[in-house]
């Protein structure tokens, strides 16, 4: 079951590059930068408040991201979903009968792309929701309370 918006992925060239403009002129706030053992990829997660900015970029000039920057440029490259079930969920919103793709990890849990091409140019990915976690708000810790 489709939980939650987790994250919005930006694909880059230049993580310092896209961060100039990200963190330093709007403000968004570094929450965590992950570089997966299993892809050769960059996650920077920036606070949404309700949700992630992901920044992507490829640390691998081989890898698929790397092509894909090449022929597109910086930019939105998939929306991802906080699901119960990251491989049940694959299987359900992919084609049928194609077999799960492999999974990577993101902020250590599971996650992955389901086969096949996207949907109305939507690539979709799901990763696992933690409900200790995701369940409340992303607020920042230097937010003021919320008055009672």
């Amino acid at each position: 079951m489709i939980r939650r918006l987790d994250h919005v992925a930006v694909a880059v060239k230049d993580t310092e590059s896209a961060l100039a403009h990200f963190r330093d002129r709007l403000g968004l706030r570094v929450a965590a930068v992950d570089e997966p053992p299993e892809i050769p990829v960059r996650l920077t997660y920036l606070d949404l408040g309700n949700t992630w900015l992901q920044l992507v970029e490829p640390l691998d000039p081989t890898h698929p991201l790397a092509a894909w920057l090449e022929a597109n440029g910086d930019g939105l490259h998939h929306i991802c979903f906080g699901v119960d079930d990251v491989e049940c969920e694959l299987l359900r919103i992919g084609p049928p009968g194609v077999p799960l793709p492999p999974l990577a990890s993101g902020r250590g849990r599971p996650a992955g792309f389901p086969a096949g091409e996207p949907p109305h140019g939507v690539r979709i990915e799901c990763t696992a929701f933690d409900p200790a976690q995701d369940a409340g708000s992303l607020a920042r810790a230097d937010d003021p309370p919320a008055p009672s």
